[in-house]
């Protein structure tokens, strides 16, 4: 597991959250894997205390499984809760694309083609220390919500989509990331063109590859993912 160092006044409930939240969505804590309040408290040098409230808020999120007299699981990926968070994210994510047009500036989009560029760069042999795709990926996305002068909204649906977040991750390593980065560079050049239906229309295609990707992600990690109920 990947541990982050603590931020200043940051409570131990919420550091603790963070961390997990983080690792499980790059899968350093895998679907289905057994976690232990003792090891994770040593891990993070914190008492049992905020680990265990850290993982009730992720249970109630349906990331973590509270299995009675055994502890605590992380839950594999439901589809359907991936494609509730897809939804939310399209919604807000198309929406704010006319205030992102309407209110770039220059320096913006400098911004936004920068991030591009360093998503490219990510993708040359031997960047493999340098900033992550799924870094960058987030980064992009939260500019555009910044632009747009809604980050109180990004803040909000962070907390609402980390069943997207782990299939995004999983995706980046079995679909090829010159699809993504192909996106992020035409919805960056819409942005400039102030061409906001072309925007979102790139953003809703972009947004909806998970559900394109879904077969190719179920045949590499078919242990990671939840079957589904049959109707």
């Amino acid at each position: 597991m990947h541990i982050e160092e603590r931020r200043y006044a940051e409570t131990a409930r919420d550091y603790a959250l963070r961390v997990l939240k983080a690792n499980i969505i790059s899968m350093d804590l895998e679907p289905g894997a057994m976690v232990s309040e003792n090891e994770l408290s040593a891990q993070m040098g914190l008492s049992r205390t905020p680990v265990r409230e850290a993982l009730m808020d992720l249970a109630k999120c349906r990331v973590v499984d509270v299995l009675p007299q055994r502890g605590s699981r992380i839950a594999l990926i439901d589809y359907a809760l991936v494609e509730e968070a897809r939804f939310a994210r399209e919604v807000l994510e198309v929406a704010i694309l006319d205030l992102v047009c309407a209110q770039a500036t220059p320096a913006d989009i400098a911004q936004l083609r920068q991030n591009v560029r360093l998503q490219t760069l990510a993708q040359e042999p031997g960047m493999e220390k340098a900033q992550s795709m799924m870094e960058l990926d987030d980064a992009f996305h939260q500019m555009l919500f910044r632009i747009a002068r809604k980050e109180n909204t990004y803040s909000m649906l962070c907390g609402m989509t980390i069943h997207f977040d782990r299939v995004r991750s999983l995706a980046l390593g079995v679909v090829r990331d010159s699809k993504i980065i192909a996106d992020h560079q035409a919805i960056c050049e819409a942005v400039a063109a102030r061409d906001a239906q072309r925007a979102r229309k790139i953003m809703t295609e972009h947004l909806g590859r998970v559900k394109v990707d879904e077969a190719t992600i179920r045949r590499a990690y078919p242990q990671y993912i939840k079957e589904q109920a049959k109707g």
